[in-house]
């Protein structure tokens, strides 16, 4: 029976990853600390690794993992900006989950859109105390607004069909337009000109870091909504909370944040937050952060599990690697994947 290293564990991880372990035949340890160059000899005991999107595989730990005798690491996600594949290129075989729900993290962008747009969050925090005033309460209607989408993937087609259930007219942005489908490209400078909404769906690249910029503010309207529950670093973070502070930015709901490594997943209710910028975000009554949820349904869960299960009891067996993410493949160059294989 093979065993599997399981880092960065909540408890929601351990329900589904429960279930299925007996069907492929694994055993899983189960540690609350995130895989790190520091925690990374952990795994010398084991067969493989389980990481998530907050875990730093960086060419240290990668270099610890490959001592430890580790030849797969399983992400229990989709990203993987997290990882050093020049490291582990040759090494070890990085197998990710590309998609267990686009509805969850559309659906939760959606429900952003709503509650900061109609004041839901302040009224909850209103009502509570009895306080059942109207005052500075008032939203717009999502008809006919124009919503601009950057990326066009599943979760982005997802969420296009949800704004055109609330009759939005939907604009886009992506180098890789989707072929033979209704929806209406423009330039990113487009999009951010005459978009009374924008919605992060892109993966991280080097293209799109920080694609939310001081400049790229410039060309939005003022009072433009600003959704991302993709990837933190596509928005610069000072940018965001300097726009918000001039009211250039109208509000801002956000699944994810540039540095949320430190604290995203973990209880700090009773400590300082130690970073002004995430400190000065929250404190807007326009802002709502949610941390890194989109994805938390069941339904995702279940996929997560049986995916990241899967792709191990392939590698064991020296099957196909579907779900392998390889380094040729993000250079461009000749992969011997394209030929049924795995990356080496």
């Amino acid at each position: 029976m093979k065993k599997i290293a399981f880092f960065d564990t909540k408890p929601y991880d351990k329900i589904y990853f429960d279930k299925y372990k007996d069907e492929f035949g694994f055993e899983i340890k189960y540690f609350e600390s995130k895989l790190n160059p520091d925690t990374a000899y952990i795994a010398k005991k084991f067969d493989a690794v389980c990481a998530f999107v907050n875990d730093d595989l960086g060419k240290e730990t990668v270099k610890e993992l490959d001592e430890a005798g580790i030849k797969i690491i399983a992400m229990r996600c989709a990203g993987y900006n997290n990882i050093d594949f020049k490291e582990a290129y040759g090494k070890i075989h990085v197998v990710r989950v590309p998609a267990y729900s686009p509805y969850a993290v559309a659906e939760h962008t959606m429900a952003l859109l709503l509650c900061l747009n109609r004041k839901i969050h302040r009224s909850f925090n209103r009502t509570r105390e009895y306080n059942f005033s109207l005052n500075s309460l008032i939203g717009f209607d999502l008809y006919q607004k124009t919503i601009g989408i950057v990326g066009t993937g599943k979760i982005g087609q997802t969420f296009i069909n949800i704004c055109k259930g609330f009759g939005l007219n939907v604009i886009a942005y992506d180098p890789y337009p989707q072929k033979n489908s209704d929806i209406q490209y423009v330039t990113f400078d487009e999009l951010c000109e005459k978009s009374d909404i924008i919605s992060l769906h892109c993966p991280l690249t080097k293209e799109t870091h920080h694609i939310i910029n001081e400049k790229s503010i410039e060309k939005m309207k003022k009072g433009v909504y600003i959704l991302n529950t993709s990837r933190g670093s596509l928005i610069d973070s000072e940018a965001l909370l300097n726009a918000l502070k001039t009211k250039k930015i109208g509000a801002a709901g956000l699944d994810v944040y540039e540095e949320e490594t430190e604290f995203f997943y973990e209880d700090f209710s009773y400590k300082i937050i130690s970073d002004d910028v995430l400190a000065g975000i929250i404190a807007m009554p326009n802002v709502i952060i949610t941390s890194h949820q989109a994805f938390l349904t069941h339904e995702a869960l279940k996929n997560i599990a049986y995916v990241t299960l899967s792709n191990l009891s392939h590698y064991f067996k020296g099957e196909f690697l579907e779900n392998e993410i390889c380094y040729k493949c993000q250079k461009g160059d000749k992969c011997e994947r394209a030929k049924g294989k795995r990356c080496f």
